[in-house]
């Protein structure tokens, strides 16, 4: 009986323990002591932005300069997972789920606040209105253009690589697998994903925390709602979190995928309505003027620290060194969802998308919406959105009532808003669970229920004690040390992606001998020949079967144990060797066919052929590299060739560099 009541789970003791006395202990010492604690994380936030601001100037330059480099490189083609494996999603899901997760509320949230803060900032008042309205869209595209997503983009790529392409759980211990080897499995793995559930926990809790409050001031302007208040946000996120628990629970195929697309509709929706109702023609030429302002200034941007103008260095610790500790601190959890809805894609291909698709829509959506609030401000309101700067839960609303139709472009953005904390938090259900479980393959539900518990219980409590600021501070402090956790990544990947490349563009041993001109008459009449289904059976069968069988022979006198293999859809042998490497030794060869050209068919000085498929026996191998035609081969030379394979096989692994394939139990590491 009580072994059939016995709680069924694959949470990792050592990992979660830690962690949720971590979470809970921070989360209610801000909640009990808020003006303290808040006081105190100030204190040491101020500290590292004043003093240490130039490490993450320098570590989020050397992020974007090693994703471009990789972009353009020979490494670009490899890909995120085996040689031959495909993407699983499409591409418009993929990129409506990496940019739900990436951005979210803050896109709703800063929109309009941001650029309006930037341009009645008083630090800036001895310029004309015209370089303050020029700046403040310069700014907003720095902050959340390609710097901000070269954070997630090598997070992601770490993780996506190592995942897919090693076999290694999906985790930020196994980004450091070509440093620590075999000890990420201890101690110091653990540490990673304690530490990485900690900062998904806290960058999830705040920003949640601060959109409930959102969604509440709107409902609040329209009418909805009679007030901003505790009672009201307790209702918000109850309901909220209710559907973020059902979305992720379905999982990423089903809750999450599908919400992402909504969402990604009805941005664009409420994009074009301010687009067309907006000064239409006034945000086509300041969003053109805009990406000519940032390409011009890019590396300026990039490496100032503001360090011979003391006025404006509180405005950058505020804001540029501000969002860049914001996105690292939010990174593991973004780059963990990235990665798990990667898999197939090419590095080259994922950089790109993840670098230009996101912060070309961010620039479009922030020069609409922010522009079209400063045009207003100076030319309709008087002044008065400016004057409301400070207030960022209103000013979205605000704005809205310039616009016509205000109550259903109110509505709409309170809808984007709700689907912005469903996919956020549905996603962080996820990531969590996925850290806490070591990637477990499958999970009982309730342990995602029970991270959505975790979340409204803990974000309510900070809510009504006022510690989301003291939270945030935590948040924004713990990005320190995360940045020089992704300088060593950088390491990491690229030591691992080297030896990728070595161990796939190795040539065969120069001792080989390739196959002999012993049979040039038989084999010419092969060369103009072409073979039938039939045929192709018939060489399987005998000269393939006949050629592995020798080699087991053989390979068993030697105490090596060997194991052929026979399959029939499509019709195939191959012999296999087992090796504790990422891939055993395989050497197979199936049945193939092609279609040829039309010209063939009427080719006169060639061989009649019937009919346009053709069929053909091809070589493959266990690690995915490209086979080869090999209808030409009697028996002997195919053993020959099978040996070629080995030969290369035994060299590549013999050599201490390439120890990253080699594990005393590579296929099963860390089950």
């Amino acid at each position: 009986m009580t072994k059939n009541l016995k709680l069924r789970t694959t949470l990792n003791g050592g990992i979660v323990v830690s962690s949720l006395i971590f979470i809970v202990g921070i989360c209610l010492v801000s909640a009990v002591y808020p003006a303290d604690s808040q006081r105190v994380l100030n204190i040491v936030k101020n500290f590292i932005f004043v003093n240490l601001n130039w490490v993450y100037v320098w570590a989020v330059t050397l992020f974007v300069m090693f994703l471009v480099f990789l972009m353009f490189s020979k490494f670009g083609k490899i890909r995120l997972g085996r040689n031959d494996s495909k993407p699983e999603y499409s591409f418009f899901s993929w990129i409506s789920m990496l940019f739900a997760a990436g951005m979210g509320i803050g896109l709703m949230y800063f929109s309009v606040a941001e650029p309006m803060q930037h341009y009645s900032n008083e630090v800036f008042n001895a310029h004309s209105s015209v370089e303050r309205v020029k700046n403040a869209q310069l700014f907003t595209f720095f902050h959340w253009g390609i710097h901000a997503w070269a954070i997630y983009g090598l997070v992601g790529l770490s993780l996506a690589y190592f995942a897919y392409r090693y076999r290694l759980p999906l985790s930020l211990r196994s980004c450091f697998y070509p440093l620590l080897k075999d000890k990420v499995k201890g101690r110091w793995g653990n540490a990673v994903d304690v530490f990485a559930l900690c900062s998904t926990f806290f960058g999830i809790t705040t920003t949640l925390g601060f959109g409930v409050v959102q969604i509440n001031s709107g409902l609040e302007i329209l009418n909805i709602l009679p007030e901003s208040s505790f009672k009201y946000q307790i209702i918000i996120v109850l309901v909220l979190v209710s559907c973020s628990v059902v979305s992720a629970v379905s999982g990423v195929d089903k809750g999450v995928r599908i919400l992402s697309n909504i969402n990604i509709i009805t941005v664009i929706l409420l994009l074009l309505f301010v687009l067309f109702f907006g000064p239409t023609i006034y945000l086509i030429g300041s969003f053109t003027d805009g990406i000519g302002n940032y390409i011009t200034n890019f590396f300026s941007l990039t490496f100032n620290t503001h360090v011979y103008d003391a006025n404006t260095q509180p405005w950058f610790y505020d804001w540029t060194i501000l969002y860049w500790a914001w996105w690292i601190s939010w990174s593991p959890f973004v780059g963990l969802f990235i990665a798990r809805i990667s898999k197939g894609r090419t590095i080259k291909e994922f950089i790109a998308a993840v670098l230009l698709i996101p912060t070309l829509f961010n620039f479009i959506w922030m020069s609409v919406f922010g522009n079209s609030a400063i045009w207003f401000d100076m030319n309709v309101a008087d002044g008065l959105l400016s004057s409301l700067s400070s207030n960022p839960d209103a000013l979205m609303f605000r704005f809205l009532e310039y616009m016509p139709l205000t109550a259903v472009a109110s509505f709409l953005t309170i809808l984007i808003i709700i689907i912005f904390f469903v996919t956020s938090a549905d996603s962080g259900m996820l990531v969590m669970n996925n850290i806490a479980t070591k990637n477990a393959k499958v999970s009982p539900k309730w342990q995602t229920v029970g991270w959505g518990i975790l979340l409204a219980a803990l974000a309510l409590i900070l809510l009504k004690a006022g510690g989301l600021s003291a939270l945030q501070n935590m948040t924004l402090i713990t990005a320190l040390p995360f940045s020089v956790i992704m300088v060593l990544f950088i390491v990491s990947l690229m030591k691992a992606l080297v030896v990728d490349q070595k161990y796939y563009e190795r040539d065969f041993s120069s001792t080989t001998v390739p196959w002999s001109g012993a049979y040039w008459k038989e084999r010419l009449h092969q060369i103009v020949s072409f073979q039938d289904q039939k045929s192709v059976r018939e060489f399987l069968h005998t000269t393939v079967k006949e050629a592995f069988e020798e080699l087991k022979q053989e390979f068993s006198a030697l105490n090596i144990e060997v194991k052929i293999n026979e399959d029939t859809e499509p019709e195939a042998f191959e012999i296999e060797i087992r090796h504790d490497v990422v891939n055993n030794f395989m050497y197979g060869v199936r049945c193939e066919s092609k279609v040829v050209s039309g010209y063939l068919l009427e080719e006169d000085n060639l061989p009649n052929l019937d009919d346009k498929m053709i069929y053909f026996p091809a070589s493959y191998f266990g690690d995915s590299r490209e086979g080869y035609d090999v209808q030409l081969f009697t028996k002997n030379e195919l053993i020959s060739d099978v040996l070629k394979h080995y030969s290369r096989f035994i060299e590549i692994i013999s050599e201490e560099k390439n120890d990253l394939f080699i594990s005393s139990n590579a296929n099963y590491r860390f089950k």
